[in-house]
C-alpha cells in the first residue's frame, strides 16, 4: 500500500474538520471589521477635528443652496411677496395655479428666443473659450526658464481679478464707437466701426470677453495637472525617439485627458449659464433679441416685471435641462473611460 493511501488517524480528521471553521468561524457570532476598516463611530472619534472646520461650510451650503430650493414651489402658483411680510405665510397663502405658468412658457417665443441665445453662445464658448486655457497652459509649460513663465502666468491670470464692469469698459474704449480701434480707423479715412452695439457680433464679443477674462484661471488648473506628469515619461520617449509632437501627443495630452473630462462635464452642467452679470450690463446697448439668455429672462419677468411665479418656472425648466446635461456629459465620460464628477 502507497503511503498516499494510508488512512490518516482520527486525530488528523478532526483537525481537518475543524479548519474552515477556523477561519471562518460560527457564522451566527457577530462579524469583526476587516483588517484596515474602522467602525463609523471610530471614524468619527479620528475625523472629528476636520468635521468641525467643514461644519461652518456645510451650514452656508444649506442655507444658500438648498433651503432656497424649498421655494420653487412658487414655480406653481401665482406668487404675490405683499401678502404678508413673512415670504413663508405669503407662500401660504399664494393661490395655486398648477402648470398654468408652464404652459405660458412654452408658448412663449422670449423664453424660445432665450434659450437659442443660450445654446449658441455656449457652444461658441465651448469651442472657442475651452481649448485656449489648455493650449495656452502647453505652450507656458514648454517654457524653460522659470522666471518668463511665471511672469507670463501672472499676466494672463491677472484679468481674472477684474469685475465685469471693469472687463466691459475695458473692450468699450478699445471696440466701442469712440473706442481706439474706431478712431485708429478714421485717422486712415475708413468709417468708424461700434462692435459693442452690434446685434450680430454680440455672442463673438461675449466669448471673446470670457476668453480674455477667465482663461488664466484655467491656465493653473492644467498647469497644475502637467506638474503632475513624472519627467521620466518624457525621457523614456524621447530615448524612444519620439520628438517634441509626439511627447506632447503621448504623454501629456493623455496626463491632461482626465481634467479635461472633469471640466467639460462641469462646462456642460454650466452650459445654460453664460454669464449674467455679464450680459445684463450689455443688453441694452444690442436689444433683448440678441443678448437675452434664460438668466436675465428670468431676472426681467420676477424682478423687473415681478411675476414671480413665471419667473421660477422658467429657473425650474433651465435647473431640469442643465441636470440632465450634467448625467449625459457624465455619461460619455464614462464611456470614454474616466471618472467625470462621479464613478459609475
Amino acid at each position: 500500500m502507497s503511503h498516499s493511501t494510508v488512512p490518516r488517524t482520527d486525530t488528523e480528521a478532526e483537525v481537518k474538520k475543524k479548519l474552515p471553521k477556523a477561519r471562518g468561524g460560527d457564522p451566527q457570532a457577530p462579524r469583526k471589521p476587516a483588517a484596515g476598516k474602522l467602525s463609523l463611530r471610530l471614524r468619527f472619534r479620528r475625523d472629528r477635528v476636520l468635521l468641525l472646520m467643514t461644519l461652518p461650510a456645510v451650514v452656508l451650503l444649506l442655507v444658500f443652496n438648498y433651503v432656497p430650493i424649498l421655494g420653487n414651489v412658487v414655480a406653481f402658483q401665482e406668487y404675490d411677496p405683499y401678502l404678508s411680510d413673512n415670504g413663508v405665510v405669503s407662500i401660504l397663502h399664494s393661490p395655486w395655479v398648477g402648470l398654468e405658468n408652464f404652459q405660458r412658457i412654452f408658448e412663449d417665443s422670449a423664453f424660445w428666443n432665450a434659450v437659442r441665445n443660450t445654446l449658441v453662445l455656449f457652444v461658441l464658448q465651448l469651442l472657442l473659450y475651452f481649448p485656449i486655457p489648455i493650449l495656452l497652459a502647453l505652450l507656458i509649460n514648454s517654457v524653460v526658464r522659470p522666471r518668463v513663465r511665471a511672469v507670463s502666468q501672472a499676466i494672463l491670470y491677472l484679468p481674472h481679478f477684474f469685475s465685469w464692469v471693469l472687463v466691459v469698459a475695458v473692450f468699450q474704449q478699445l471696440l466701442g464707437g469712440a473706442g481706439l480701434l474706431s478712431q485708429l480707423l478714421r485717422q486712415h479715412g475708413y468709417d468708424g466701426l461700434d462692435i459693442m452695439t452690434d446685434p450680430e457680433t454680440f455672442k463673438f464679443l461675449i466669448t471673446a470677453q470670457s476668453v480674455w477674462k477667465d482663461a488664466g484661471w484655467g491656465i493653473i488648473v492644467f498647469l497644475a495637472a502637467l506638474a503632475s506628469v513624472s519627467p521620466d515619461l518624457y525621457e523614456a520617449a524621447a530615448m524612444d525617439g519620439a520628438g517634441r509632437w509626439r511627447r506632447m501627443w503621448h504623454v501629456t495630452l493623455p496626463a491632461l485627458r482626465p481634467v479635461v473630462a472633469l471640466l467639460l462635464v462641469l462646462r456642460v452642467g454650466d452650459a445654460l449659464t453664460v454669464g449674467f452679470e455679464q450680459i445684463l450690463l450689455q443688453r441694452d446697448a444690442v436689444g433683448p433679441g440678441a443678448a437675452e439668455v434664460l438668466d436675465t429672462f428670468v431676472w426681467w419677468n420676477g424682478v423687473r416685471n415681478q411675476d414671480f411665479g413665471y419667473a421660477a418656472a422658467a429657473g425650474l425648466v433651465k435647473g431640469v435641462i442643465s441636470l440632465g446635461l450634467v448625467l449625459a456629459a457624465n455619461k460619455v465620460a464614462h464611456l470614454m473611460g474616466e471618472q467625470g464628477v462621479y464613478k459609475k
